[in-house]
């Protein structure tokens, strides 16, 4: 590098404005998105404003005691993830710096200024098993090798997406760093060396051969969800709901029971008990297919309400850009953020500091942009290169976040945006948090615009009982029915009370307050009832149909309703979420007939 060259990478602060700065002298080689860093104070920034005579950059942490006239040196790179084996079961913040060295080095949960530590570990060695022969042809994408990340995860070793030719060298089987040369690969006179470590900058999606339909669901455990409003694998969904409405412990369960392989938890803004309770469950919870802690393959972005905004800003498209690139390796990954409000929250910061026209409630104009950009890089794809048997990985990313609407309003400018990118929602009730009724999703103001792109995949794990043939479809659609009549009788029972309602009516009644406390409430804390198989979700509500279906040809015969047992009968169905477990679920098809024999006993009287 020449001394002019030297000189045009160096300028210097001439002007701060909280967490952004103005910086002259770097000439014109600076990007929109290069990073730049203080020297004095080993200060990141990133540049996001160019003008003829200087730069605005933000800085990803703190500008308390910064002076004008400090040095600022161009690194001529954007901000990038560090991607190698050594991610998994590990937490960072949002610019992918690590907080479990952090801690150990300092103690006290302080996170200094201008740390150096690397994103992933230079010194720790991983068994490597090469998976290609020298003069192997080697295409972008496709597998080197593989590497045990974690008892659950393979990490797969694959060729840079701009890398083609022949194999001219592969380690062989055994113990390496992450920058140890691993292969090479020869195209015509120009050998390249790689090593496991790759870098991928966050704000460019990772490139792949084609995007699908969605056709399998990203199964919860959450009854309410997995009938009414189901998610696609590859799919986008929104959890808005006011305080204390079980935002985070309605995500953490989908983190810990969904059937996702990967799940990258990104905590945006979030208080730091939150966040550590979160670890502490994952650390401690055993996952229920695997039977290994749940940590094992869970990735935590965390920038909690402490921590500096930019890096809060940064924290949702680092995290997806590591999701993406496990999913390039086939695997399911599956997105937990929260909250996007908070993330807007910095966008408003920045915004305000920049002098922008504000938008609503001081929000910048280009808050649906920001959010489109993120939820669009969700989906089911077809990764470039081959698995090791020569066919096509195809991976899925799914993203689910939290939004944390001012007083429940879900008008605002940050919910009201993202609904009209998100393919579902699962609406929080206050009210029916205070009624206890977890989870507090409102089955009339919810929806899901998957279910016909779920139906072939439900279709094919049906099971037909006697006197009942429906189906997961059906089946949905007989419960959003009773769910709506009985929202249409409130005005009716205000005024005149049940006692003067027909049989019919008192019957669906009875079924709605069935389903809403036998089905749609679900104890994240009680052993078997926190995650329902999908095999004893179908089991339970056709139970529960028949169950209606029974009672409607009695009340045709002349039967009438005997309200005042209807809640033994609750009790009956009650019982079996807590005691069937999911892989005992055939006990229901065995006990079905006598169980519907007893209820209906209960509940009907001849006139």
């Amino acid at each position: 590098m020449t001394e002019l060259e030297e000189d045009s990478n160096r300028g210097y602060i001439s002007a701060i404005n909280g967490s952004l700065i103005e910086i002259k002298g770097l000439g014109n080689q600076t990007r929109l998105y290069d990073l730049v860093k203080i020297s004095n104070y080993n200060i990141l920034s990133e540049v996001i404003q160019i003008y003829d005579a200087h730069i605005i950059a933000k800085c990803f942490e703190s500008t308390h005691k910064l002076r004008l006239s400090e040095e600022v040196i161009n690194l001529g790179e954007p901000l990038s993830m560090e991607l190698a084996p050594g991610l998994l079961s590990h937490v960072f913040d949002g610019i992918q710096r690590p907080l479990e060295i952090t801690f150990e080095k300092f103690g006290g949960g302080e996170l200094r200024r201008g740390i150096k530590f690397p994103s992933l570990s230079r010194k720790k060695r991983w068994h490597f098993i090469p998976k290609k022969k020298i003069n192997d042809k080697i295409n972008g994408g496709d597998i080197i090798g593989i590497v045990l990340e974690t008892p659950v995860i393979e990490h797969k070793i694959i060729a840079p997406y701009n890398a083609f030719g022949k194999l001219s060298y592969i380690a062989n089987e055994g113990a390496y760093t992450i920058i140890d040369e691993i292969y090479r690969i020869k195209f015509k006179h120009v050998e390249k060396s790689f090593c496991m470590l790759k870098k991928s900058q966050i704000t460019k999606a990772r490139p792949f051969k084609e995007k699908m339909n969605p056709s399998e669901p990203l199964l919860t455990g959450i009854r309410v969800i997995d009938l009414l409003f189901p998610i696609a694998k590859g799919g986008t969904f929104a959890i808005p709901g006011g305080f204390g409405t079980g935002k985070t412990i309605l995500q953490e369960c989908i983190a810990k029971y969904c059937n996702a392989d990967i799940i990258v938890f990104i905590g945006c803004g979030e208080p730091g008990n939150e966040i550590a309770h979160i670890l502490k469950q994952f650390s401690e919870d055993i996952d229920l297919r695997t039977g290994q802690p749940i940590l094992d393959h869970v990735i935590l972005i965390v920038n909690t309400s402490n921590m500096p905004v930019s890096a809060r800003e940064a924290s949702l498209f680092s995290g997806i850009t590591i999701a993406e690139y496990y999913r390039d390796m086939g695997y399911d990954v599956a997105i937990i953020a929260d909250s996007t409000s908070r993330w807007a929250e910095s966008l408003r910061e920045i915004s305000s500091l920049l002098e922008e026209m504000p938008a609503e409630e001081g929000y910048p104009a280009y808050l649906s942009s920001k959010l489109s950009s993120f939820y669009e890089r969700a989906g089911v794809v077809k990764s470039l290169g081959c698995d090791l048997s020569g066919k096509a990985r195809i991976g899925s990313l799914t993203i689910i976040s939290s939004i944390s609407p001012p007083g429940g309003d879900f008008n605002e400018p940050v919910t009201a945006a993202t609904k009209r990118v998100v393919q579902g929602i699962w609406a929080l009730d206050p009210k029916l948090a205070y009624l206890k009724h977890y989870p507090a999703i409102d089955w009339l103001n919810s929806y899901s615009n998957y279910p016909e792109y779920l139906l072939k995949w439900w279709k094919e794990r049906n099971f037909e009982w006697n006197k009942t043939n429906l189906d997961w479809f059906e089946c949905r659609k007989q419960v959003n029915e009773i769910l709506s009549h009985e929202n249409e009788f409130k005005l009716v029972l205000q005024l005149t009370g049940d006692l003067d309602l027909a049989e019919n009516q008192k019957l669906n009644l009875f079924m709605a307050k069935l389903i809403r406390n036998c089905f749609l409430i679900q104890n994240s804390y009680e052993k078997i009832d926190r995650f329902t198989g999908y095999k004893k979700l179908l089991a339970l509500i056709k139970l529960i149909l028949l169950l209606y279906k029974e009672g409607k040809i009695l009340l045709e015969k002349g039967f009438k309703l005997d309200i005042s047992r209807f809640e033994e009968v609750l009790k009956k169905f009650q019982n079996i979420n807590y005691s069937i477990s999911n892989e005992d679920f055939e006990q229901i098809r065995s006990f079905k007939d006598n169980f519907l024999k007893d209820s209906l006993e209960l509940m009907f009287r001849a006139q």
